[in-house]
C-alpha cells in the first residue's frame, strides 16, 4: 500500500456535511434502537477537478461520537489537509488520527474521501491499493432483536432473497434471545447463523446461550462480541468454555487493540470494521489476526452504499475474510445510489466507485 509516483493531485476543498438516511423498518440492537442513520458525508476535491466521496455513521454507544462532534471534527480535518497531495494519504491518515484520537467515524470518512480521491485520479479501483482487483463480495443479512415469530418471518424472506448468511442480534436477555435464535434456526434450517450481543451479556450469560443452544441442537458459526468491549479477559474465559467461535468486535478499534486481543488468546475471529479504524488501519489489523491464526469478519455500520462499497473493496483487496457482514445500506429506506436488495455486493472503480445521488 505504496503511494509511489509523483506527488499529483492537491487537496483544494473539503466539503463535510449531514446525510440523514431513514430505515425501511426500526433496528433494534442491545444497545439501543434506530430509527435512521445520522450520518455524515465528506467530498475531497483535488486542484484538477477531482472529486473523492465519504461516509461515517457515528453513533455514540459504539463509536463514541456524536454527529453534531463527528462533523465537527470532520470539518477540522479537513482544514489539515488543505493544499496536502492526495498520494500522500497514509502519511496523512496516520497524522489526523494523531490530531484527532477516538474520532473514528469523522476520520473513517475524511480518509476515504482522501482515498477515493486519489484512486479516481489515478485511474485505479480502491481495491487495489489493497493488492487485489475489485470483484463481487457475498454478505449476510442482519436480523435486529424482534419477537420470536418476527425474526423467524424476517429469516424466512431473506432466504427467499438469496441469503446463505444471517447475523442474528442478541444481547436482550438469554432466554429471549435462545427463543429467537431458535425461531430463525427453524426458519431458515439451511443457513449459516452468526449471532451479535453487541456488548450485552456477561461471560456466564454468554456460556448459558452456547450451552442451551446447543441442547436444541443449533449450531451457530459465532459469536459476535458477547461481552464488554474492556473484558478482554471476560472474553478469553468465553472463548476458553465454548465450541463456538468467538469474535472480537467493540474490543477491536486499532491495530494496538487487535495485539491486545490476540496476545490474550481472547478471540477466534477479528472483526476489521472500517468504521471503527479507517481503511489504512483496516489493512494492519487484518495483517496481526492472520500473524495470529484468526480468522477475519468485515462489519459495517448502518452505513450507505458510500461506506459499504468502500468495506467491500477492503475485503477484494486483501482477500482472506471469512466473515462478511456488509449489509448496512440494504436496511436503509433508499440508499444514496440504486441499490439492488441481493447477498452480493457489485462493486467497481475507480475508487470506490460510488458517485452519491445529490
Amino acid at each position: 500500500m505504496s503511494a509511489g509516483g509523483d506527488a499529483g493531485a492537491r487537496v483544494e476543498r473539503v466539503t463535510v456535511e449531514p446525510l440523514d438516511l431513514p430505515l425501511r423498518e426500526p433496528f433494534e440492537i442491545s444497545l439501543g434502537t434506530q430509527h435512521e442513520a445520522h450520518n455524515v458525508l465528506v467530498s475531497v476535491e483535488t486542484d484538477d477537478g477531482t472529486v473523492g466521496y465519504g461516509e461515517g455513521s457515528p453513533l455514540p454507544p459504539v463509536t463514541g461520537e456524536t454527529r453534531e462532534a463527528a462533523l465537527a471534527t470532520a470539518r477540522a480535518a479537513g482544514e489539515l489537509l488543505d493544499g496536502e497531495p492526495v498520494a500522500d494519504y497514509r502519511r496523512l491518515a496516520g497524522d489526523l488520527r494523531d490530531a484527532f484520537p477516538g474520532a473514528v467515524s469523522a476520520l473513517f470518512a475524511v480518509e476515504t474521501a482522501l482515498l477515493d480521491a486519489h484512486c479516481r485520479e489515478r485511474g485505479l479501483a480502491l481495491s487495489e491499493l489493497f493488492g487485489g482487483a475489485p470483484r463481487p463480495v457475498t454478505t449476510d443479512l442482519t436480523i435486529p432483536i424482534l419477537p420470536p415469530e418476527d425474526a423467524a418471518d424476517r429469516a424466512h424472506d431473506a432466504v427467499s432473497e438469496g441469503f446463505e448468511h444471517l447475523k442474528v442480534k442478541t444481547g436482550s436477555g438469554v432466554e429471549a434471545d435462545v427463543e429467537r435464535v431458535t425461531a430463525v434456526r427453524e426458519a431458515a434450517p439451511d443457513a449459516e447463523l452468526k449471532v451479535d450481543a453487541n456488548q450485552g451479556w456477561t461471560p456466564a450469560e454468554t456460556i448459558r446461550f452456547a450451552r442451551e443452544l446447543r441442547d436444541r441442537g443449533v449450531d451457530l458459526a459465532l459469536i459476535e462480541q458477547p461481552v464488554d468491549a474492556a473484558d478482554i479477559e471476560g472474553l478469553r474465559h468465553v472463548r476458553e468454555r465454548i465450541a463456538v467461535p468467538v469474535a472480537a468486535d467493540e474490543a477491536v478499534f486499532t491495530p494496538e487493540d487487535a495485539m491486545r486481543v490476540v496476545r490474550a488468546g481472547a478471540a477466534d475471529v477479528v472483526n476489521v470494521k472500517l468504521g471503527k479504524s479507517g481503511p489504512v488501519a483496516a489493512a494492519e489489523i487484518a495483517a496481526i489476526a492472520r500473524a495470529a491464526n484468526c480468522q477475519l469478519m468485515v462489519g459495517c455500520m448502518l452505513e450507505s452504499a458510500i461506506g459499504i462499497h468502500t468495506s467491500a473493496h477492503v475485503v477484494a483487496g486483501l482477500g482472506g475474510f471469512d466473515y462478511v457482514d456488509l449489509d448496512g445500506n440494504l436496511l436503509l429506506a433508499e440508499d444514496v445510489v440504486p441499490t439492488e436488495r441481493s447477498p452480493t455486493v457489485d462493486i467497481a472503480g475507480p475508487g470506490h466507485g460510488v458517485v452519491p445521488d445529490q
